[in-house]
């Protein structure tokens, strides 16, 4: 029996809502990790979820019955005295998703794959599944994890009564030991694939290596479940018509299930229609049209499934807030629209870029990018540069993050900017965040909108930067 657990590389999103899972198991829960911020650390302690920093031998309790190693470059033996602890231990030691496999092993489970969406999709099936619970009752009440911190649900993890059990699945290697995409762990029953394009280029080089778990994972879905695929991602297209079994698929313009008669704005209201049937008038707050094709995915599955009435699906769609870091506003007290974009790669960044200017195009649009991911990093990926920021008006380069940069062909911050400049856009590197605070505090304008693409901390710039604009452009309260 699991009576205690210690997780070392505890504030990635991941590692903490499977620590949450085991806690509210009643396994005792300890953790480690080294930087830790928001949103991941409002997370840990609303659970009360206790880590110790920096990372140390001593804080492996004694006795501990299992220790999961995270994923992040630094967690070796042979370079962190935590990890080589571990091994010499005597625990038993796992990843994260072989945990979850373990916790789900006897679920009904619906397992959420793709390039970018994921997150936001996975979230969406949840907060529509629970709010039809609340009226249809415990059976379709789901278990589930997301890779990210959502508004709605309430939280990222969760165990249900249903079951029914969501995975967020992941395309990246389980461990620094298990090069094994996530997601192959998951045994899935049924599949809900988001748009596929590539990414990870230093674990997949070519678009080809990419799509080849993703071709596993179809081989483990149970061949009575529901496979429902979105036909508009850039690889999308060329692998979701050789997937060899009966599919459901769907996109924004494209598709089994596909959105009509879109009106964007503040609250954008668009028609469900599946199989050339109007199923349902929506209405959501989500920006862009990556929100939309995330919407109309869960419908066709939800709806396929027969799991919710069309009229339960639009009336979760309407209440559904989204996930922290993938477009959430980050201040209210200021009349400059400023929004924070998951940008660890190249499609989730253009998706938000395209989102803002969508619904802000009289604005002038400020990006504060941090390549922090290895992709970002990495001189194979060195062409994203070229288009990424098309649609922004002027683009601040954070410094690039140092871990793991021994590891793969790792660009210096010149280079990225030189190769951003290169492509013509009005570029600045910053490495001192205080300096970049004072830059903007001459520099904003009462049209702008900012938008931040990072998977990182940004030098707390995500925190410091609305601070300003509250106080050179406070939003006018009421009269």
């Amino acid at each position: 029996m699991l009576r205690t657990a210690h997780f070392i590389g505890i504030a990635g999103a991941g590692m903490s809502a499977v620590a949450k899972l085991l806690k509210d198991g009643g396994v005792t829960v300890t953790g480690s990790d080294e930087h830790v911020y928001p949103p991941v650390s409002d997370f840990l302690a609303a659970q009360a979820l206790p880590y110790a920093t920096p990372y140390a031998a001593g804080n492996i309790p004694a006795g501990v019955d299992l220790i999961v190693i995270g994923k992040n470059a630094k967690l070796v033996p042979e370079t962190n005295a935590e990890v080589a602890a571990a091994f010499a231990s005597g625990a038993r030691i796992q990843s994260f998703p072989e945990v979850l496999a373990d916790l789900t092993r006897d679920r009904q489970t619906i397992v959420v794959a793709g390039a970018y969406g994921k997150s936001t999709t996975a979230s969406l099936l949840v907060h529509c599944l629970q709010s039809a619970a609340a009226q249809a009752g415990d059976a379709i009440d789901p278990s589930f994890f997301i890779g990210a911190i959502p508004f709605t649900p309430a939280t990222s993890a969760r165990f249900g009564r249903g079951d029914l059990f969501v995975l967020e699945g992941d395309e990246y290697p389980s461990s620094n030991t298990d090069p094994r995409s996530k997601f192959l762990h998951y045994h899935p029953r049924h599949l809900l694939l988001a748009p596929l394009a590539h990414d990870h280029v230093n674990v997949f080089p070519t678009p080809e290596d990419y799509l080849r778990p993703f071709g596993e994972l179809l081989a483990l879905t149970a061949q009575d479940g529901t496979v429902v695929a979105c036909l508009e991602g850039d690889l999308s297209r060329d692998f979701v018509p050789r997937i060899g079994r009966p599919i459901v698929t769907y996109g924004l313009h494209a598709g089994d299930f596909v959105a009509t008669d879109v009106r964007w704005g503040e609250r954008t209201r668009f028609a469900l229609v599946g199989h050339g049937k109007r199923l349902a008038e929506v209405e959501t707050t989500q920006l862009g049209e990556h929100s939309i094709q995330n919407i109309v995915g869960v419908g066709a599955f939800l709806l396929t499934r027969a799991l919710v009435s069309p009229e339960q699906f639009a009336a979760a769609i309407a209440t559904f807030r989204g996930i922290r870091r993938r477009l959430d506003r980050k201040s209210e007290k200021t009349s400059i629209p400023i929004f924070e974009g998951f940008g660890s790669s190249y499609e989730k960044a253009r998706s938000a870029i395209a989102a803002i200017k969508r619904h802000f195009p009289a604005r002038r649009l400020l990006v504060v990018f941090e390549p922090h991911t290895f992709s970002w990093r990495n001189r194979n990926a060195l062409a994203w540069y070229d288009t990424v920021f098309a649609g922004a008006d002027r683009v601040f380069v954070y410094e690039p993050a140092a871990q793991g940069a021994a590891t793969h062909a790792q660009l210096t911050h010149g280079e990225i900017v030189a190769r951003v400049a290169q492509a013509g856009f009005d570029v600045q590197a910053i490495s001192d965040p205080k300096a970049a605070l004072a830059d903007f505090a001459s520099l904003l304008r009462p049209d702008d909108v900012v938008l931040f693409l990072s998977s990182g901390g940004l030098g707390g710039l995500i925190e410091q930067l609305p601070r300003v604009a509250e106080e050179k452009f406070p939003r006018p309260g009421p009269p």
